[in-house]
């Protein structure tokens, strides 16, 4: 396939990852400097909100961190072989999916970005309600999640419909 028949859509698709992915990177750059700065103290407190970077090395919001080597390199092979998925289900969808697909890609491009680089993902966005803290996550992350949850709007309602009157119809 040529770059040249790809048209405009492509281009308008690689701009959403990339945008993403650099969100992802400057904002992670940004706390990343600002921690070294402050000597890994918390960066921002607020009522509800904490910003402090911390270092994932499993996968989504902490889970399967492992201390052993080889372990991460698989999770991360795992990761990158998902992330290829996710490119070839981009490719085959249309409209609310494939947006949702391009959110997912981004967010998981910059998280193993970080992976490879740093050999950890920074999180640092602390959500909280008194001492009931959530997961702490990155822009990346919340890139994934808005994307998990426009596909599973997408299956319930949207594919749904389409089901519904394609059986109608038969």
């Amino acid at each position: 396939m040529k770059i040249n028949n790809l048209g405009k859509n492509f281009y308008i698709n690689l701009s959403v990852v990339v945008l993403i992915f650099l969100i992802d990177r400057i904002s992670k750059t940004y706390v990343i400097n600002l921690d070294k700065k402050f000597l890994g103290s918390e960066i921002f407190s607020s009522k509800f909100l904490n910003i402090n970077l911390i270092w994932n090395e499993g996968i989504a919001f902490g889970f399967f961190s492992f201390g052993d080597q080889t372990l991460y390199d698989f999770l991360t092979i795992l990761i990158f072989i998902i992330i290829l998925v996710i490119v070839f289900m981009t490719i085959k969808s249309e409209g609310l999916k494939k947006y949702s697909l391009l959110m997912i890609l981004g967010g998981a491009l910059g998280n193993i970005f970080d992976r490879m680089y740093y050999k950890a993902v920074p999180d640092f966005i602390d959500l909280h309600i008194g001492n009931f803290h959530w997961f702490i996550f990155n822009v990346a992350d919340i890139f994934i999640t808005l994307g998990v949850v426009f596909m599973i709007f997408y299956e319930l309602f949207v594919n749904n419909k389409k089901n519904k009157n394609s059986h109608e119809i038969s």
